[in-house]
């Protein structure tokens, strides 16, 4: 979860991004918004998607299972998992 709530942060300080305006974005009050960068509420999986394309990464970069913060290629983790 620590890593969810700096790479939030992060991701939005570094493009100079008040929670205000991702907050609107996503629908809900700047301070629910604030409740996810700071860990006191659980992330739902649709907003974390919807983080993911907000600010042009992935999910699993948010979440800290990568370093890559340039998103996978549409369809490229089908094909790496045998998919169609």
């Amino acid at each position: 979860m620590k890593n969810l709530c700096k790479r939030l942060r992060d991701l939005r300080e570094d493009g100079d991004i008040p929670q205000r305006t991702v907050a609107e974005y996503l629908g809900c009050s700047q301070v629910s918004y604030s409740y996810y960068e700071i860990g006191r509420r659980d992330v739902p999986t649709d907003v974390l998607v919807r983080l993911a394309e907000y600010y042009g990464t992935s999910v699993d970069y948010i979440l800290g299972l990568t370093d890559e913060r340039k998103p996978y290629a549409k369809g490229a983790a089908a094909e790496s998992a045998g998919g169609e």
